[in-house]
């Protein structure tokens, strides 16, 4: 990168970090420090909401998942405006009702202690290990964009996070999100707009080349319970999932319980219902739109650029050469055709259009087996390299493509993405171990600021973990689809705890308590064995889906156990 690029990208980190520093200076009590002193107004709710559920993942696996696979992940938020309603109408003035400082404080008064404290285990040890892929993710592509070294890249993020989310806690986590979201919303149109500009072609044309090529298929009806992401289970798998995530994932619930009032924390809930989807959408067409334009200018082969480096420089080489020969005369040929089916659909001539679609097809299948032969290279040159590429999409584009100034804007939004979901996660894991855990199980009665200090101890060692996690974790597939999967291994239990505190009153705390252990181990055992062959027994069900299945667990084996347990009193 240039110097104005490193001056952007560090000018625009430390001014985030000194606001909020200095927007929460002075003495905090446990209400300012864990809920923000209930100040904040709709708008900067909603925008703390978008930003810690905008990872850095979104920005750097999103347009990648829309270049390899269109615009069907979009489908994963079909069930958010739901979930936000139901939120506002139910969960919410509870919590304002009972007056809590985390969503867990309330099990206690509808079960007992040991369901509380079962619940904060579970979102801890959710929490904790997303908030180390929340650090990792970006680190290890930045990191190697950047020529950086993982660990320093992984301690640089967790760092600057640890500095504000630790000095301010929630208020300091709310407002410097604001900037965040700016920088991030800012940076990522302007770079939909400029690779829409360096397209060869008009934008018309470009949406029918990315449609003809299936990039903008969107919404899938066909029911299919081994897919991730279509219809059905976007309104009903994802509906569950962000159920549990905004309605009891102290990273969210700490949002929203800082409002001045009910009626400003259910704005800022249905302000994230409404505009998430457009900004999704937004994210994957800009993936789309990258994809037409390496229809006309060569891709490369292989967009992790450090590791194709490596195969210039081994012995590899030659066969390198040969397939990336290959995949460009393959290219050429495409893109002949490319233009040869926009002057077809120009005429109308739906037949010509169906059989060049075909013949495109016949040439993207031709380039994924040479990529899939460069990536045999790949690990026969390195076997601990990660060979799924799409990740890196995006980010090579900006590195290869846009002017001096924007680069570094674009690593900006990167950096503040991680930094603004890792401080919701750290604030949010802080204020749970002080709250359910330590004032409430361990040293019960203390003063206010022992508790604030005590709070900010926590969150400072939840950092170091989340780092050091981060530098000794691997991760597998697309990133964002690797923090879905970890939410929904423990967010249907979670959910099916509270819907039983909620609407089934008769069910006491022994038997959603063995219910939440055995819903859990159930929904581990089968992501184990989840795609194995077991003979006539074998499955594969889409993740998503774990989110139903836990929750409705949870629900029905602790109305049983309650059934059984009552009938045995009434025998004796």
């Amino acid at each position: 990168m240039s110097y104005i690029d490193w001056i952007i990208l560090f000018g625009t980190l430390l001014s985030i970090v000194a606001y909020g520093v200095y927007k929460t200076r002075g003495k905090q009590d446990m209400e300012g420090y864990l809920t923000g002193g209930k100040t904040m107004n709709w708008w900067t709710i909603g925008l703390s909401i978008m930003a810690t559920q905008a990872s850095a993942i979104t920005f750097l696996s999103t347009p990648g998942q829309a270049y390899e696979d269109g615009m069907q992940f979009l489908q994963f938020y079909l069930g958010l405006p739901i979930a936000m309603i139901i939120l506002s109408v139910t969960f919410i003035p509870i919590f304002y009702r009972l007056k809590v400082y985390t969503a867990y404080e309330f099990l206690e008064n509808r079960f007992d202690l040991k369901t509380r404290t079962l619940t904060a285990l579970l979102f801890l040890i959710q929490r904790g290990l997303a908030a180390g892929i929340t650090i990792y993710a970006p680190s290890i592509i930045l990191s190697t964009i950047l020529g950086w070294n993982l660990t320093f890249t992984n301690v640089l993020i967790g760092l600057l996070v640890i500095i504000y989310t630790v000095s301010g806690g929630t208020k300091a986590v709310s407002v410097t999100q604001k900037q965040q979201m700016a920088v991030m919303m800012g940076g990522m149109i302007l770079a939909g707009f400029l690779v829409i500009q360096y397209l060869p072609i008009g934008f018309g044309e470009a949406l029918h080349v990315a449609g003809k090529m299936g990039k903008l298929d969107t919404i899938d009806f066909n029911f299919n319970i081994s897919d991730r992401y279509n219809f059905w289970s976007g309104i009903t798998g994802a509906l569950f999932l962000f159920l549990s995530y905004f309605g009891t994932d102290q990273s969210q619930v700490q949002r929203y319980l800082g409002g001045k009032s009910l009626t400003e924390s259910r704005l800022g809930l249905l302000m994230n219902g409404l505009l998430k989807i457009p900004m999704q959408f937004i994210i994957l067409f800009i993936g789309a739109m990258v994809f037409v334009f390496y229809q006309y200018y060569q891709p490369p082969v292989f967009f992790n650029k450090v590791q194709t480096e490596k195969l210039i420089e081994s012995d590899l080489a030659p066969e390198y050469t040969r397939l990336e020969s290959a995949y460009g005369e393959v290219f050429e040929a495409k893109k002949a055709d490319i233009q040869v089916m926009i002057a077809a659909i120009k005429a109308e001539d739906e037949v010509k259009v169906n059989q060049i679609k075909e013949k495109l097809q016949s040439y993207q299948a031709s380039q994924e087996q040479i990529r899939d032969e460069v990536k045999e290279l790949v690990l026969q040159n390195d076997p601990n390299a990660e060979t799924r590429d799409t990740d890196y999409v995006f980010m090579r584009f900006v590195m290869d493509h846009l002017p001096k100034g924007l680069i570094g804007l674009l690593f900006a939004v990167i950096f503040s993405a991680a930094m603004s979901s890792s401080a919701s996660e750290l604030n949010a894991l802080g204020s749970t171990t002080t709250v359910d855990l330590y004032r409430r199980s361990i040293k019960k009665t203390a003063s206010d600021g022992h508790y604030v200090k005590s709070s900010k101890w926590f969150t400072f060692l939840w950092g170091s973990f989340a780092i050091l996690f981060a530098t000794y974790a691997s991760l597998f597939e697309n990133l964002i689809q690797a923090v879905n999967l970890l939410g929904s291994l423990f967010y249907g239990a979670i959910l099916g705890i509270f819907l039983v505190a909620f609407y089934m009153k008769w069910i006491g705390g022994r038997a959603v308590f063995i219910a939440a252990l055995i819903s859990e181990a159930l929904i581990l055992m089968l992501h184990w064995f989840n795609g194995e062959d077991l003979g006539k027994y074998s499955y594969n069900i889409g993740f998503l889906w774990y989110n139903a299945i836990g929750c409705i667990l949870v629900m029905l084996i602790a109305a049983l156990i309650q059934s059984v347990s009552k009938a045995h009193i009434l025998k004796q």
